[in-house]
Parts: structure tokens; sequence; C-alpha cells
């Protein structure tokens, strides 16, 4: 962790970021517009470089809206054949750096009928089917309790800041609750409709880790997705990454604006 520390502070001028972003995929543009300072992943000691289409898989670092932020333009998963502690270790070196507020974006599919792709949703909880969690193994007392509660792993002030910035910016927003598989294979209609009947809204391969690790480190969480496709067995229409890929692009300006505001808000 030191080294890590030690590098990044080293090839920033000693920047000290008090919010974090971690962009999904399709949405990693926005840190190309703001970047005093970028590292890839493969430069930084105990990174992973990223392999999935749409992340670049740097560490963005800019002053924007008078915050001092850090980006994740791209995450690492599960998925990937990666450990849990691996695919979170980003997480505890933004606490490490300074970082006090996370933001979490991912691309999700639509588990509520109601929701259209494009749609962009404030995650009010999550449920982790992924099969494994980020804080087995040893507990670091450095950066957190060995039995963290979980009662408001995304906090109810920030959706109140969002939803009014939402408001502000005339987006229509959704709220739910994401489902996190471990993937890399779409759900089945199956489990869809199991996710369903448990209470989630949309569903993914990401962000659940990354939240808990936050959380455990103290850091106030705020998760969004971008609805990028109806789930498996909702519309006739085959899954791929591709159409995950094409619908953020398309919701991109309104991401963007709504990041913003957000930024200058909390």
């Amino acid at each position: 962790m030191q080294d890590t520390i030690n590098f990044i502070k080293e090839k920033t001028n000693n920047f000290e970021p008090e919010i974090g972003i971690i962009l999904g995929s399709g949405l990693g543009e926005f840190a190309d517009e703001y970047c005093e300072h970028s590292i890839p992943y493969s430069d930084i000691p105990n990174f992973i470089k990223s392999s999935v289409a749409g992340h670049k898989g740097r560490l963005v670092f800019a002053e924007i809206q008078g915050k001092k932020v850090v980006m994740m333009q791209g995450r690492n998963h599960y998925y990937e054949g990666h450990s849990m502690q691996e695919i979170t270790f980003p997480v505890k070196v933004m606490k490490k750096l300074g970082v006090k507020t996370l933001i979490l974006t991912n691309a999700a599919g639509s588990v509520n009928e109601c929701f259209r792709p494009g749609d962009l949703m404030l995650i009010t909880d999550h449920i982790n089917f992924m099969g494994a969690n980020p804080l087995v193994g040893s507990n670091d007392d450095t950066l957190g309790e060995r039995f963290p509660d979980m009662s408001e792993i995304y906090k109810k002030d920030l959706i109140k800041i969002a939803e009014k910035c939402a408001e502000k910016s005339c987006l229509d927003i959704q709220k739910g609750v994401y489902f996190a598989s471990s993937g890399p294979s779409y759900e089945t209609p199956a489990e869809i409709r199991m996710a369903r009947i448990i209470g989630a809204d949309a569903v993914g391969m990401s962000t659940v880790p990354e939240a808990i690790v936050a959380n455990y480190c103290g850091l106030k969480v705020l998760g969004i997705s971008c609805i990028s496709n109806a789930a498996s067995g909702i519309s006739d229409v085959k899954l791929s990454h591709t159409e995950v890929i094409e619908t953020t692009n398309k919701a991109k300006s309104r991401f963007k604006a709504f990041i913003l505001e957000i930024l200058k808000n909390i």
C-alpha cells in the first residue's frame, strides 16, 4: 500500500483528492475532459491493468467544480479472474490519499420493467449475489473494523443532494436496488425473475465490492447506474456488451451534466 501511495503522490505532485469517482462501462469520457494528472494502471505498483472494452484503465486527477477529484477511468472486475481484494485495492488507496466521498457508477440492465435504456438510477441499496465478500481475510484495523455495519452504504443525504441536482438539471431520475452477480455471463431469465422477487431494480457485475469496502473504510458512497438494456427475459433482444457501450454513449451528455451538478453541491 505505501509503495502505491508514494508512487501516486510523486507522479501527481502530492495531489490530495477529496472525492473519488469510479467510471463504469462507456462512461470514461468524463475523465478525458478534466485531466491535470493521469497514470495508467499498468504503471502503478499493485494495480491491475483493465482488460474490458470501454475501460481505459488509468487514474485521472483534476480539480472540478472547485473540488479535488481522483477518477478511475475504468475498473477491474471479479469475472476477469482477480480476487475481491485485488479489485477493491484502489478504493483503499483512495481512502489513504484523503478521499472522503466516493461516487460509484456503472452500466446496468433493468430488472424493473418501468425503467428504460438511457435512464439514470440512484442506487438506494444492493444485493450481493456474487458469492464472495471483499472483506474476507485478515482485517486491517487502520482502514476499518472487522464487522462493519451495512445498514446505510449509499448515504441518504447524498441521494437527496443528487435528487435535487437532477431536478435542477431537468433530469428524470430513477431510484432502486442494484443486484450484483459475478458474471461474465449475463443472467438467465429465471435469475432475473428471482432478482425481481427479492427486490432488485437493476442488475450488473460490479460496484458492490467497491461499495462494501468504501463503507468499511468510512467513505460516504453515492451510486449511479446508467440503465443500458433490459435484463434477460424482459425483452426479446439478445444481450451484448456492444449494446451496453452504445447506450451509455447516448446517455453520456446527461450523465456528465448530472455529475458536474453533484460535484458542485457535495
